[in-house]
């Protein structure tokens, strides 16, 4: 049950924020061309979304807590605290989940971007009415 156990939520919570967080990222770029744009705004995803593991000393002697947290979350808490392995582990998932994401923006950007083949069939349209391809001008109505 989602309500039972609080992890499930907290997730569930924390992605359904950083999808608003990426849109605000998407529309925060439209002054930047659409590749660059999705680039940087998957690499933001991928830095958000990634997790990393973490290992927190208890109270009593010899014993951890272990989980799951965004590596951001994880490299940043270890940096605080002079943690070299978390800072290492943390930093790690966030560079590879970076990189994921610039790779997912090139992919989208190469999938939709406007192809050769409508040009090239628009030209062979007006190839095909006349010999010397004529300014068509806008009507309204």
């Amino acid at each position: 049950m989602l309500f039972a156990n609080s992890t499930p939520l907290l997730w569930l919570s924390y992605y359904g924020l950083s999808l608003l967080v990426i849109v605000a990222v998407y529309f925060a770029f439209t002054f930047l061309p659409r590749l660059p744009r999705l680039v940087l705004t998957w690499m933001v995803a991928g830095a958000i979304w990634a997790p990393a593991t973490f290992r927190l000393p208890l109270i009593e002697e010899g014993e951890f807590y272990t989980g799951w947290a965004p590596s951001a979350m994880v490299a940043a808490v270890g940096f605080l605290e002079n943690n070299g392995a978390a800072l290492r582990g943390g930093l790690m998932w966030l560079v590879l989940g970076m990189a994921l994401g610039a790779l997912i923006g090139v992919a989208l950007w190469w999938w939709r971007r406007p192809g050769d083949d409508e040009y090239v069939a628009q030209e062979e349209e007006s190839a095909d009415e006349s010999e010397s391809p004529r300014r068509r001008e806008p009507v309204i109505g």
